[in-house]
């Protein structure tokens, strides 16, 4: 609708400016305070949310079916049942409803997904209680990862898809010389943008919306209809999502099955069959390394987006600042139980030391500051609470276990008590001590409050295992602490070469866990932690094709 357009204009201009210079620049403000969001906004979320609690969700949707397990990670179940169609059942709606959403023109569609977007921010409290109660975040975290920045990842990749494809001219007079006194060819000729069809958007359990609106945005502007398939943990943050998509259809006079929400159980799971069902054209997955393989080895008919995993590392050479580099590392293995695809997770240091501006440190004495910066952080309970939250999943849990048994502990995973929250999962960081030779130990991802103090001949050999892990296991962030030029320099060519993103001297308030939208390209799709970029032009051009009409022209 050409209205919504013109209406959100001003915000798409902004989007396509800050993606273009990469300065900081967001639509969505991050702070969840009432004199923003509205003074009740927080209180009537979190009552709604309540109110929801074991019973159906209100969705207008294709389906006879209900189903819903979810399980809050902060102690108690959701009880939430959402509709169910089948697979068939879905494939058609999305196959009718895509042939008048293809012909929507570019600003039309374009107008629509910032409309969905204006309205996902108004409802940022719902989705900041349903990303809490399914992911394991803490509130804030889950207010601003869950609510604006990922709306600022919408927006971003609505912009580019705008960029790439108001590229393509609408029509244009093609003339061709013959010479000889001949009357030149003349042709008129006319491009359409063809989208690819049905896209797939695969939800992960931790981050549920902040993963997957990107693709799911990029495909809704280019043309594609979209079916959400949310991880069967975390449905209740894009069943609003989906519901919000489907209000703004139906007002702007679409069919509202353009967005559809496939809803699983983990005893029934219905993604592989999705996934490789011959009408699937587009599939964006964010998820574990093992199943990315699958995916990608398995859907050959789509075109397919990953964001995956790997191993993020961190090299310590010598700091100007060890006080504010060991606080720095800490917070970023604290954050959310390191239950972030961005959480470092080796940290080489030379096993002979560092320098330091409170003089020469020991392996010890860094590995040991580090980890009572993380004791310091976690010290008090509501503190701990507010930065940890919960533990996702049980897997996880178990896997804190099993790798701290088998490795030399620096400072010892444990559970604490949240006030309120019984039965709440929790665990706080494993710090692990190894040598740079056992590799077998530190080389795969450890997905968790897990990380290790990797000692190492030098500090040479520390960036080339680090970069080499990233190369052959996948990275998405690196670190590196220097006051040596040379190094920084020798570190980004290594990582920019492995396909790895790198933050240098970290020190005060920006962690390497963080990734700023319209500034930051989220992973390279240049190693094995993904094979795309959030958000480039890469992302979006392959959503959409280009046909031709030509005609001669008129004398």
């Amino acid at each position: 609708m050409q209205r919504y357009f013109e209406a959100h204009g001003a915000m798409l201009e902004g989007a396509l400016n800050a993606a273009a210079q990469r300065t900081y620049w967001s639509a969505a403000p991050e702070t969840p305070s009432g004199k923003i969001y509205g003074e009740t906004a927080k209180a009537d979320a979190e009552a709604a949310f309540k109110a929801q609690l074991g019973k159906p969700f209100d969705l207008d949707h294709p389906g006879s079916r209900r189903l819903g397990r979810e399980e809050s990670p902060w102690g108690f179940p959701l009880g939430i049942t959402y509709p169910a169609a089948t697979l068939d059942e879905l494939v058609a709606a999305s196959r009718a409803a895509g042939r008048q959403w293809a012909a929507a023109g570019i600003e039309t569609r374009v107008g629509v997904c910032l409309e969905i977007i204006t309205r996902l921010n108004k409802q940022s409290f719902a989705i900041a209680n349903a990303v809490q109660h399914t992911s394991g975040q803490p509130f804030v975290m889950a207010f601003q990862a869950g609510g604006p920045h990922a709306q600022d990842r919408a927006l971003e990749a609505v912009a580019y898809a705008y960029a790439e494809m108001i590229k393509v001219p609408v029509s244009a007079r093609w003339e061709k010389p013959q010479g000889g006194g001949q009357a030149p060819l003349r042709m008129d000729k006319n491009w359409r943008i063809v989208p690819r069809g049905i896209a797939v958007a695969i939800g992960c359990s931790t981050f549920p919306t902040w993963n997957s609106y990107p693709g799911m945005f990029a495909s809704l502007a280019t043309g594609n209809t979209v079916i959400v398939k949310p991880h069967p943990a975390a449905i209740l943050p894009l069943a609003i999502t989906v519901r919000i998509c489907r209000d703004v259809l139906k007002d702007a006079g679409f069919d509202p099955n353009a967005v559809l929400l496939a809803v699983d159980e983990p005893q029934a799971p219905v993604t592989k069959e999705l996934a490789t069902h011959p009408a699937v054209a587009i599939i964006d997955f964010t998820g574990s390394p093992a199943f990315g393989r699958w995916v990608r080895a398995n859907a050959r008919g789509a075109q397919v987006y990953t964001e995956e995993a790997g191993v993020n590392s961190i090299v310590i050479d010598s700091t100007p600042s060890f006080k504010g580099m060991c606080g720095n590392i800490a917070f970023s293995l604290v954050l959310y139980s390191g239950q972030m695809c961005t959480a470092p997770q080796n940290i080489f240091v030379p096993r002979d030391g560092i320098d330091t501006d409170e003089g020469r440190k020991s392996f010890e004495e860094v590995a040991g500051s580090i980890a009572g910066a993380v004791e310091k952080l976690i010290g008090n309970p509501e503190r701990a609470a507010a930065l940890l939250g919960t533990i996702q999943s049980e897997v996880t849990l178990a896997r804190v276990k099993s790798v701290s048994a088998g490795a030399k502990p620096l400072l010892a995973s444990k559970s604490f008590e949240i006030p309120g929250s019984p039965g709440a999962r929790t665990a706080t960081p494993a710090i692990l001590i190894a040598d740079a030779a056992d590799a077998s130990l530190y080389g795969e991802e450890q997905f968790g409050p897990i990380s290790f103090v990797v000692a190492t001949d030098s500090t040479r050999e520390a960036i080339d295992r680090a970069a080499e892990l990233a190369r052959t296991k996948g990275a998405i962030t690196a670190s590196v602490y220097s006051t040596n030029d040379a190094v920084l320099d020798e570190a980004a060519d290594k990582f920019a070469a492995a396909g790895v993103n790198l933050s240098c001297n970290l020190t005060g308030g920006v962690f390497v866990n963080q990734s700023a939208a319209f500034s930051d390209y989220h992973v390279s799709g240049a190693n094995p932690a993904g094979n795309a970029c959030l958000t480039d032009a890469a992302f979006v051009a392959n959503r959409f094709r280009v046909a031709g009409v030509r005609r001669p022209a008129a004398a």
